[in-house]
């Protein structure tokens, strides 16, 4: 659909969206989040939940850094401790929001 605009006497296009992407928490530099993640634990490379800190959020992504190794899924060690995430992520929140329900893991941070 094409509609034609009077104010500046060109076309633009329209278009329709179903739903604008709901940002269910707003992260700011400074903030400590927690993240799922593969890091190392005990000397062990484990799953679950990290405490970081935020250090950069653009408009799509929230950068957070690290105090202990992490790694991306294929099993590359990320040598500056940053892993990127899209705000909308599941996998990422505010420290301190872990259900009640399910196991009491101690974060490392």
């Amino acid at each position: 659909m094409k509609q034609k605009n009077e104010s500046r006497g060109g076309l633009m296009a329209q278009f329709a969206f179903m739903r604008s992407p709901i940002n269910e928490h707003s992260f700011e530099v400074g903030d400590t989040v927690e993240v799922y993640c593969d890091h190392e634990k005990s000397s062990e490379r484990v799953r679950g939940w990290l405490k970081g800190i935020v250090v950069q959020v653009d408009n799509k992504m929230v950068a957070v850094q690290f105090r202990s190794n992490v790694f991306l899924t294929d099993g590359w060690m990320v040598p500056d401790k940053i892993l990127w995430y899209p705000r909308t992520s599941e996998h990422i929140r505010p420290s301190g929001t872990q259900k009640k329900l399910g196991s009491k893991e101690i974060l490392e941070y």
